[in-house]
């Protein structure tokens, strides 16, 4: 037994134990738990950030920090949560579940891998450095519109712009790796059409970051001539357009807020069909739905510009190209409730998750529709209507299916049952506070209230009071989480080998037999 025990801790650890093993290691595994810790760390810190914006709006009136600081908390806690918080989430379930659910035995370019991966830290300790610089952290919001980030901005900005591009370079990485792998190591008979939907939602989604993030990294390099080598890209004196920025930004931007929901559509399409206990009805419909979602999210960028007086003609192509995205996310929502239809339904936790998603997507993108509406978008741009559709997209969107994706896919990481009890105080403690946190800014935006200011007009106390206490409530909730996830890491009841008795889900049926899926665990391949 003795000689068994060292013989795997080499193929473990191999020479490196400890820290050295996870700064070294090439083992997806390793760097998908990497990934989801950094963006578990990055939650909680973009969450802390949200707390002091929620604090000061509590009443009206001044009382806790400056404007200028409080706008740079509204910039930092959305850069974080963005590249810090959902993106590197769903890179980390990638890395954990792609190589398992094609029957691969490892990543494509494990080396690449994890300089993709220790990158992030460094990128995300500069932008937080800005905090303690002269002049302060950048204040001008997560869109960093010229001229507020190139003419008028702190020196702090050049640390910014670099992180940015560090973020790009590791998403970029990424990126290509998910494709390569998907594309050169499925096992025998694992056809495309047999995949299952969270590997086709991130090969589409990888497509989408090699298509977009070069954009960014153009908008801010543009940011950083304008700055310091007397370039007027976006400089109205010097014959360029600061509208120009917005453009180059959502051509950016618009692809990106689908590349943080398409692997969100991947995991419900794995969790519904379990729990319904039948396959997931309509698989096909399912791949061309996120495969058009994904061409239609580059033709709609300038629906976030309909107040920079574009021509009429335009208004009308960017209207009707974004109220065209509802019909394959339409197609979306009405398999996963054919899934559930008739099943034999069961409510444990990632179901539960996964339900909430469905229910709270759906009013964020209804919500939407009416902002890609040019004429009442004059009305609700830049107004908290605009901030309680991106949040129920993105937070009761993202976040819930990363957080169903942690209690469905827990056991056969640890070998341990979450406590499904506490799994379950968490869901609706997180559900009911997050309602009271966003449903009343759709209330506060239509009657006016403006995004980004730390003080306003009295009649919309009330309404931010509210706000503020569900956002403390959801806050706690995710400490809560928190305590969770530790305890299940620790111990807990130990999972079988079928976790959820009696599935069917496709998840289950298409994996070439045998099945490396059936046998997660958590020691890593050989290198």
């Amino acid at each position: 037994m003795s000689t068994a025990t060292t013989h795997d801790e080499h193929h473990d650890h191999g020479p490196a134990s400890g820290l050295m093993r996870w700064v070294t290691t090439t083992n997806h595994k390793d760097i998908g738990t990497l990934y989801l810790w950094l963006s578990f760390i990055m939650l909680l810190t973009g969450g802390a950030m949200a707390m002091v914006i929620r604090a000061e709006l509590f009443q009206p009136g001044l009382q806790l920090v400056e404007p200028n600081f409080f706008n740079s908390m509204t910039t930092m806690h959305g850069l974080i949560m963005v590249f810090g918080a959902i993106m590197p989430a769903f890179v980390g379930l990638a890395n954990w579940l792609i190589p398992m659910m094609i029957g691969a035995p490892d990543m494509a370019l494990p080396r690449m891998n994890n300089w993709s991966f220790w990158i992030l830290p460094f990128a995300f300790t500069m932008l937080a450095s800005t905090l303690l610089m002269e002049g302060g952290a950048p204040a001008f919001g997560w869109t960093f519109y010229a001229p507020l980030s190139t003419t008028y901005a702190p020196d702090s900005t050049d640390f910014f712009i670099f992180a940015v591009h560090l973020m790009g370079i590791s998403s970029v990485m990424g990126a290509i790796n998910i494709i390569a792998t998907i594309l050169n190591m499925r096992a025998p008979g694992m056809t495309l059409m047999k995949m299952p939907l969270f590997v086709w939602t991130w090969l589409i989604t990888a497509y989408l970051l090699i298509a977009v993030m070069p954009v960014l990294a153009g908008a801010v390099t543009m940011m950083l001539t304008d700055r310091h080598f007397g370039t007027s890209f976006f400089d109205a004196a010097g014959g360029g357009d600061p509208v120009m920025f917005q453009h180059i930004f959502w051509f950016f931007g618009h692809p990106e807020v689908y590349i943080m929901i398409l692997p969100a559509f991947g995991i419900i399409s794995a969790i519904i069909p379990t729990f319904a206990r039948k396959p997931l009805f309509g698989y096909s419909s399912m791949v061309y739905a996120s495969a058009s979602i994904a061409i239609l999210s580059f033709m709609v960028w300038a629906h976030h510009m309909f107040t920079t007086g574009m021509p009429v003609a335009g208004e009308l192509y960017f209207m009707y190209a974004t109220i065209l995205i509802a019909v394959p996310t339409g197609v979306k929502i009405f398999n996963w409730v054919s899934t559930m239809w008739k099943g034999s339904m069961t409510f444990e936790t990632p179901m539960l998750w996964a339900l909430g998603f469905v229910v709270m997507f759906t009013i964020g993108g209804f919500s939407g529709l009416m902002l890609g509406v040019a004429p009442v978008d004059t009305q609700y741009h830049d107004t908290y209507f605009v901030v309680a559709h991106f949040h129920y997209v993105l937070v009761t969107g993202a976040l819930y299916s990363i957080i169903a994706a942690f209690y469905y896919w827990v056991p056969k990481w640890t070998g341990n049952m979450y406590d499904e009890k506490l799994g379950k105080i968490h869901f609706w403690w997180s559900t009911i506070s997050v309602n009271l946190l966003f449903f009343p800014q759709h209330f506060i935006g239509l009657a006016g209230m403006p995004r980004r200011i730390p003080d306003y007009a009295l009649q919309f106390a009330e309404f931010n009071m509210i706000s503020s206490i569900g956002g403390f409530a959801f806050g706690l909730a995710q400490v809560f989480f928190l305590y969770i996830v530790v305890k299940t890491i620790k111990g807990g009841e130990k999972a079988t080998d079928e976790v959820w008795e009696g599935a069917t889900g496709l998840e289950f049926e298409q994996l070439p037999s045998p099945a490396p899926y059936h046998s997660f665990n958590t020691a890593p391949e050989v290198k």
